[in-house]
């Protein structure tokens, strides 16, 4: 659909209102090119007055001139210093907003959320990829909260994120159903006692595999 000029003019009236349409029609009639030159130059500078808004727009004083150009209804004959225009971009079709078809798994995560759980998914280091959930987790039960105006367990944060990853993102959560871990501020001793129990775990599969050592030697 292409905007008429009489459309045009009435969205430019809304904007500057009567007084200033009255002086576009008196500018018409001055005979003298360079009167006429001058009469349209003292006009823009009003219309930048009247809308202050447009003075933080690119090419502000362009916009004016093609707006007294509008309002004329294409007959202003001045020597403007910009090319005039009747603002033909109104005759453009708005653009095609694409809506999402994907409707994430949890609303309360959204799409941010599975793009994440996938990245850490990809972590190979296996230190990394523990510290990785935790984070994770902390951000997830952060907008749980947010969202559902609830507490939630770990647990509960575990096993969407379970979910989410398809089971590939998994982490003990010392406690139980008692863990803090995926607080914001876990408690200091609950993450001593966590660190405790890795390191626990790291020594006897360490010690484990000496034995097997052994064993094979002495076989």
């Amino acid at each position: 659909m292409v905007a008429s000029s009489t459309f045009k003019q009435e969205l430019l009236l809304r904007e500057y209102g009567i007084n200033v349409h009255n002086l576009v029609k008196y500018i018409l009639t001055i005979e003298d090119r360079s009167h006429r030159s001058r009469a349209a130059q003292l006009l823009v500078n009003l219309m930048a007055r009247l809308n202050p808004s447009i003075g933080s727009v690119q090419d502000a004083q362009q916009k004016l001139w093609n707006h007294l150009f509008v309002m004329s209804d294409g007959q202003l004959d001045v020597d403007a210093p910009f090319e005039l225009s009747a603002m033909e971009y109104l005759n453009d079709k708005p653009q095609r907003v694409e809506i999402p078809t994907q409707v994430p798994k949890f609303k309360h995560y959204g799409k941010n959320v599975e793009a994440l759980v996938q990245k850490v998914s990809e972590i190979e280091n296996e230190d990394e990829r523990r510290a990785a959930i935790i984070s994770l987790g902390k951000l997830m039960k952060s907008l749980y909260k947010a969202y559902n105006k609830d507490t939630v367990s770990d647990e509960v944060i575990l096993a969407e994120m379970r979910a989410l990853s398809q089971g590939k993102l998994n982490i003990e959560l010392p406690g139980g159903e008692a863990s803090t871990l995926f607080d914001l501020s876990p408690g200091v001793q609950q993450q001593k006692n966590y660190q405790q129990k890795e390191q626990q775990q790291h020594k006897h599969k360490k010690h484990g595999g000496h034995q097997k050592h052994h064993q094979k030697h002495k076989n």
